[in-house]
């Protein structure tokens, strides 16, 4: 067996020495080094092409630009601001609003702290979005601009979230806004939808200052504005065209803040420090389930838990509507493993119901078994207003309901008001021929109500002149006393006077 074996070896080492030498495999074309150093000859016998290495020391190769795209460096970034340095991408603008918005928010230390500290738990995630879609990292720094880093802010014009979304726009990129949830506060919807914003205006206009005074000031604006400009055979871009003062501030703060990351020393600021690594990851839910209990089964602190959950606006996650919520890297896992060990009646003590028929707060109350203040207080009801039928109200939920919210009410659950019809006692006198159906005709009430009013039968007829006691809607009594005094005139054909008003209001 021995044996065996060294003669395959010897065999092979033969087959394999005949392979290198002449005779053996031709080298490609693009093998052929033809530099000056390199030699190359023809064997005699094979006609075999015949390498010889050049003569001297090994040389540097040139360093070569791939594409559009270059090496990344072997080193991560120490931290997260490193990073957005490294993917500047947009030109520098470098005007006297520039400078001034530097020394705004260089003098505000305890502003531009907070504000920095605020957007520690988001920055990670706009970033890798923004790397993802090949954009520049200045973007990640316009929720400083717009927001504060605050989701939960709102501006006069009703923007809303870290990104402003106005309530149409937020419609036109899919943004859910309901009774449940506002997803223009959501961290991950509402960063899409920024992102599929201005992706779309740098398409439109081809230049990012462009497109930022865009997503503030609007598309069709720019675009007349620009229209305008070259019908005067005036210059287009961006500084030259004229435009409201806080467009016109809009990208020299954005500036103002990429100026600020990328030399804070510069400035006297300091930067908290933003680890290069996902603060939160997002975490399936199957259930409805309370926002406090799942804050708690997160070892999570709940305003923290509402911090990466704005969106969601009432004390319910609706597992329909909301399938995932956000938690802190860490947190995650223990969620999971506290929500599966948890042995508790039931993960929602809220629900949602449907109104029946238009009814007052009141009446609502006492249907779903709640206290009237609480039910307001829960569903944002004024005084003085009706549930109109079809709304949908959050309500308590009774220990025997396991059914969860339905895909359809978790994302169109609306609440419609209108005010409550304020009565005012009108006494009218009857004309002649007058009766209760005429009269009930007349101003819009029933039969009935005119008959129990005065205590007489529906049936009943009146005298001319006799008075009748009528409950009518502040506004449209004295709509019926206009047009009602307007008739009498026209019947009698005389010039109005105190005299010829019919009924009068008490």
């Amino acid at each position: 067996m021995k044996n065996l074996l060294r003669l395959g070896v010897l065999v092979a080492t033969v087959w394999l020495a005949g392979c290198a030498g002449p005779g053996g495999i031709k080298p490609s074309a693009e093998a052929i080094d033809t530099t000056p150093d390199a030699q190359a000859s023809i064997h005699p016998t094979s006609g075999a092409t015949l390498l010889h290495y050049p003569a001297g020391g090994l040389k540097p190769l040139s360093s070569t630009q791939l594409g559009s795209k270059y090496v990344h460096a072997l080193v991560p970034p120490v931290d997260l601001w490193e990073r957005i340095r490294r993917g500047f991408a947009m030109t520098d603008l470098d005007t006297d609003l520039v400078r001034e918005r530097e020394l705004w928010y260089s003098s505000r230390p305890d502003y531009v702290t907070r504000m920095t500290e605020r957007g520690n738990k988001y920055l990670f995630y706009i970033v890798e979005e923004l790397e993802r879609r090949n954009m520049p990292s200045e973007l990640a720094l316009l929720p400083f601009i717009e927001s504060a880093f605050n989701p939960q802010a709102v501006s006069s014009a009703k923007a809303a979230g870290m990104w402003q979304f106005m309530p149409a726009t937020g419609k036109q990129f899919e943004l859910k806004q309901n009774l449940f949830r506002d997803d223009r506060r959501d961290v991950v919807e509402s960063t899409r939808a920024a992102l599929d914003y201005m992706q779309k205006l740098y398409g439109m206009f081809g230049d990012w200052h462009l497109a930022l005074a865009a997503y503030n000031w609007g598309e069709g604006s720019v675009k007349r504005a620009m229209e305008k400009a070259a019908k005067a055979g005036k210059s287009t871009a961006y500084p030259d065209l004229p435009m409201p003062m806080e467009t016109r501030m809009y990208v020299p703060k954005l500036q103002a803040v990429k100026n600020m990351v990328a030399n804070p020393e510069a400035f006297r600021v300091s930067l908290p420090n933003v680890a290069n690594h996902p603060y939160f990851q997002s975490v399936e839910i199957d259930r409805d389930i309370d926002v406090a209990l799942a804050a708690e089964l997160a070892e999570v602190p709940l305003d923290d838990f509402k911090a990466l959950n704005p969106s969601v606006n009432k004390p319910v996650l609706l597992a329909s509507g909301t399938s995932q919520i956000l938690l802190p890297w860490d947190n995650a896992e223990r969620f999971q493993a506290n929500l599966e060990a948890y042995s508790g009646a039931q993960l929602a003590n809220w629900t949602a119901w449907i109104a029946p028929a238009t009814l007052s707060t009141a009446d609502a109350a006492k249907r779903v078994g709640m206290v009237e203040s609480e039910l307001r207080a829960m569903n944002n009801i004024p005084p003085h207003m009706l549930i109109k039928a079809g709304s949908t109200l959050l309500v308590r939920r009774s220990a025997g309901l396991n059914v969860d919210v339905s895909e359809h009410i978790a994302d169109n659950g609306q609440l419609s008001l209108s005010p409550e019809v304020v009565l005012r006692k009108t006494n009218v006198k009857a004309g002649r021929k007058d009766n209760v159906a005429s009269l009930a005709k007349r101003f819009a009430v029933s039969t009935q109500s005119i008959a129990q009013w005065n205590k007489i039968s529906p049936s009943a007829s009146f005298k001319q002149g006799q008075q009748v006691v009528l409950y009518l809607p502040a506004k449209a009594g004295v709509t019926q006393k206009v047009s009602t005094k307007s008739r009498a005139m026209a019947n009698r054909k005389i010039a109005p006077s105190k005299k010829s008003t019919r009924f009068a209001q008490k």
